[in-house]
């Protein structure tokens, strides 16, 4: 739906909506406070938390993966990469469970590549742009990415705490924001 095509009383009535459920956007913001605290305050347990819930999730998945690929094998239908996938989704889903640290070290090595990767392609394309086009700019974004990917990997561990740590105050920042709206909200609704 596009803003631009509504009625002014079809906005309003959107937003009579909203307002009326102010508490549940309250609540959005307290819980991301909430989560925002604990990963400042314990970010081992919120690293480990997040890292069992990812063990979580790929069990699940590969189990479903798996049943879908057997049911479709069964018909004669050729879903062996199906099933390949819930076997790894299973494996890798138990070495999160059962060694979540690894799974921690495995995020940041990811995270890593990656910007060691994006950074060497910034630092690549700042070679083709004129010096009055932001060339140094896009080199220094580049630079920047790559000092972060060598960072992680010398230590992985460290990294990971300061992902939890901005998570964290992500995680405040937009909360904060969430109670914001829910009591402009609440406010439009008494008023």
């Amino acid at each position: 739906m596009d803003a631009d095509r509504l009625s002014p009383s079809e906005l309003d009535r959107m937003s009579d909506h909203l307002a009326d459920n102010w508490w549940a956007i309250a609540l959005r913001g307290v819980a991301a406070v909430v989560l925002g605290l604990i990963a400042l305050w314990m970010p081992v347990a919120a690293m480990l938390t997040l890292a069992y819930l990812f063990a979580a999730y790929l069990l699940v998945d590969g189990v479903f993966a798996l049943i879908a690929g057997l049911r479709a094998v069964r018909h004669h239908t050729r879903w062996g990469l199906l099933v390949g996938e819930g076997v790894l989704n299973l494996v890798m889903g138990s070495v999160a469970a059962l060694v979540p640290a690894a799974a921690v070290v495995a995020f940041v090595l990811l995270t890593a590549a990656w910007a060691l990767l994006t950074g060497g392609l910034m630092l690549a394309a700042a070679f083709n742009l004129h010096d009055t086009h932001g060339r140094w700019w896009l080199a220094a974004g580049g630079a920047v990415s790559m000092v972060w990917g060598v960072v992680l990997l010398i230590a992985p561990m460290i990294g990971a705490l300061v992902l939890t740590w901005w998570l964290g105050a992500y995680a405040i920042v937009f909360g904060i924001a969430m109670l914001a709206l829910a009591f402009t909200l609440r406010g439009r609704r008494q008023g």
